[in-house]
């Protein structure tokens, strides 16, 4: 069981991340991937990217054991600044004196039948050459197992994200942490989940950053070592099939943008965020939803100075077959 004691203070500073942290869906997927938990929510995706997994990233597989301790210099706090060559660059100007803690407590959490390869000791003494293997795993790891479905994961992220917001303006923090279950249980001042130890968590005035992630499985993640601001991270509801390969197709069918305008469109987007998503300009997102439109694959409502693109139930279905109803990781 864990259990995350607010004080007075800690209910006014109680945050949840406006985008998805690249290291914790690196570091969760790929446990994930290892462990071969929830075929039915992971099993295409797993089977997809085995087949596409470069040797170089076997590194990450003593870094990141499928139970247990994992160093938490992998999850920096990246100060709000969600991108990928940022997060890394984050974790490769760890101090020297941190990286090597964390990697001791790694070895020392390990069998003594699997000791680390001597790449970590070179790691934990700042070799250049070192730092450079881990940055290209980390780089070589999201290209290859994230990034091909990071358009269709953040939809499902940024769905979640608005159904915390809506709790927040209906309830405050109480309707914020209220509406977690069953995931995570708010029984004031504590918020309780299942957790594989008993661990208690004291806040004293920290506040609490509440991380969603797509690949956190089943029960929240915190880290091991205490922050200016605690995180907890925690699993979002998903819809089956989401995997699925169906790009191709349907890209063959409409054109690669407008299989994009639509996937980008499932949680709701403008035209600008739709310009920005796809990299083209937005008089051309706007040629390209007017044929979808007429085809009444897209609705469209003007919102103030911006338009917003949601997909229609028909839409949905070409995408790929109707998401159904959310599974809860």
């Amino acid at each position: 069981m864990l259990r995350v004691h607010f004080t007075n203070e800690d209910i006014g500073r109680v945050r949840v991340a406006a985008a998805p942290d690249p290291m914790w869906e690196i570091v969760n997927s790929f446990q994930a991937l290892v462990t071969g938990r929830n075929p039915l929510m992971f099993g295409d995706w797993r089977r997809r990217v085995r087949q596409r997994l470069p040797p170089a990233c076997k590194l990450l597989g003593p870094l990141l054991p499928p139970l247990g301790y994992f160093p938490d210099f992998l999850t920096p706090d990246l100060g709000g600044t969600f991108d990928l060559d940022h997060a890394v660059g984050t974790v490769l100007d760890t101090p020297r004196s941190t990286m090597h803690a964390h990697l001791a407590e790694l070895a020392a959490a390990r069998s003594r039948t699997r000791p680390l390869p001597p790449v970590f000791r070179s790691l934990a003494d700042g070799s250049p050459e070192a730092l450079s293997q881990l940055g290209a795993a980390l780089h070589t790891y999201h290209r290859n197992a994230l990034a091909p479905f990071w358009p269709r994961m953040r939809a499902q992220l940024e769905t979640d994200l608005a159904v915390r917001a809506r709790a927040v303006l209906g309830g405050g923090t109480d309707g914020l942490l209220g509406g977690f279950r069953p995931v995570l249980r708010w029984r004031p001042p504590v918020l309780e989940a299942d957790y594989p130890v008993e661990r208690d968590v004291w806040l004293r005035g920290r506040g609490l950053l509440l991380q969603p992630s797509f690949f956190c499985v089943r029960t929240p993640v915190t880290l091991a070592t205490d922050e200016p601001v605690p995180v907890l991270v925690y699993p979002i509801q998903h819809t089956l099939g989401w995997a699925r390969e169906r790009g191709t197709g349907l890209g063959s069918l409409i054109g690669g943008t407008r299989a994009a305008i639509l996937e980008g469109a499932v949680s709701g987007r403008t035209t600008g965020e739709l310009a920005c998503r796809l990299g083209v300009s937005a008089a051309a997102v706007s040629q390209h939803t007017a044929v979808l439109r007429r085809c009444g694959l897209l609705l469209s409502v003007r919102r103030g100075k911006h338009v917003l693109h949601t997909i229609t139930p028909a839409g949905l279905d070409l995408l790929g077959g109707r998401p159904g109803v959310p599974v809860g990781g």
